[in-house]
């Protein structure tokens, strides 16, 4: 076997590992659908490495030959399809479809030209590159890109580069005399051995980026409450912890308020637990709606909620969560479940030096009590004194 040809071998069992390995995460994780079209991509590319090893066998070349560039030139436009449907991103079909249709008809084209024609080698290998760059110009689309996804953009304007360099080599070194002579050439050993290390490259840092995203999904899952869509009592403490550290840090402020639905087992006793279930959705909407993207809103469990404002000063984060306790007490009766108003009570604590997540969120509890003793649906801020109170007189009612 030549240096090409076993190089050639060690390609097929890199690709199969990797269709196995995306295969895996795409049975096992199914909201994975990139890594079933990066599966369906190296398992064309067992296709391909097969076919190479066939071709030497011909007698016309031609057929085989094709298939090996059809092969490839799919293999790669599903490695672009997975790319954008793991960032998803609407893959590009309408320009992927121009592309293998342009790329096909050409490569036929030139099927007859000679090997030493360094126009029918930038031909024949142009298309590749210009799929690396489509999927390269996707990831770099997206507004949010991070350290794994600059090194699969810039690995793959490495590879189309590769591929726009292989005509110049060839014409160097020569890449042997006819198609069923490519595997004893010192030209495709080369350009297996480069396709190798792209192969592995690609394959490792497109499972890291799958893994982390995975990672991170469940890690949102986990801590998500499906009911308000909110984050729950874990995830809450977590995040707002991070928050707090990092104010303390930067020397802002920040603000905890922890809000309860009014007599809320009244609701469930009187409607139901799916009315009450309604409610406490559509109370999770409008705190999302109330406050800055900044905000760490959870729910904490039953009725209780809490929300997190760093960098936000006590008037800011009160005229906010004003804006929260009118929004639900003006609701629509068809978004809200219920036929009568439902109110809410809030207590707020501004962060003072040495203050714990623990402690911020205990003394907004005490304001949350001293709203309740006052006569709910309003806002109440420790400590308990008059000039930092806002109140709505008329409403709500000492239970």
């Amino acid at each position: 076997m030549s240096a090409a040809g076993f190089v050639l071998a060690i390609n097929l069992f890199i690709a199969g590992l990797f269709a196995t390995a995306f295969g895996i995460v795409a049975t096992y994780y199914r909201t994975a659908i990139g890594a079933r079209w990066l599966a369906v991509a190296y398992g064309i590319g067992i296709a391909n490495g097969v076919l190479e090893f066939v071709l030497p066998h011909q007698a016309d070349a031609r057929p085989v030959a094709f298939a090996i560039f059809a092969s490839f030139l799919f293999a790669l436009a599903c490695s672009v399809i997975g790319i954008a449907r793991h960032y998803l991103i609407e893959p590009p079909w309408v320009l992927l479809g121009a592309v293998i249709a342009a790329s096909l008809a050409i490569n036929l084209a030139i099927l007859d030209l000679p090997r030493d024609s360094l126009l029918r080698a930038l031909l024949y290998q142009s298309p590749y590159a210009v799929l690396q760059l489509v999927g390269a110009a996707l990831i770099f689309s997206r507004r949010s890109v991070r350290a794994l996804d600059v090194a699969v953009v810039a690995l793959f304007v490495l590879s189309a580069l590769n591929f726009l360099a292989k005509p110049f080599l060839a014409m160097l070194i020569g890449s042997g005399g006819s198609p069923q002579g490519y595997l004893g050439s010192n030209y495709a050993a080369i350009s297996q051995s480069s396709g190798a290390v792209l192969l592995i490259t690609n394959g490792l840092l497109m499972l890291l980026i799958i893994v982390r995203d995975m990672i991170a999904d469940m890690t949102a899952r986990s801590e998500t409450d499906v009911l308000s869509g909110l984050l729950n009592r874990r995830g809450f403490e977590d995040q707002a912890d991070k928050a707090r550290l990092l104010a303390l840090r930067a020397g802002a402020p920040a603000v905890m308020v922890v809000a309860d639905l009014d007599h809320f087992k009244l609701i469930n006793d009187s409607y139901g637990h799916a009315t009450g279930d309604q409610v406490i959705s559509a109370f999770g909407r409008v705190l999302k709606s109330s406050f800055d993207l900044r905000a760490v809103i959870g729910r904490l469990g039953g009725e209780e909620f809490a929300v997190l404002l760093p960098g936000a000063s006590l008037t800011v984060a009160r005229g906010a969560v004003e804006t929260a306790r009118r929004l639900l007490h003006d609701m629509p009766a068809e978004e809200r479940g219920v036929d009568r108003p439902v109110t809410s009570s809030f207590g707020m604590a501004e962060m003072e030096k040495g203050d714990s997540l623990a402690d911020l969120l205990r003394r907004a509890d005490t304001a949350l009590y001293e709203a309740k003793a006052r006569g709910r649906n309003r806002v109440c801020v420790t400590p308990a004194a008059t000039e930092h109170e806002t109140t709505r007189p008329g409403t709500g009612s000492r239970a």
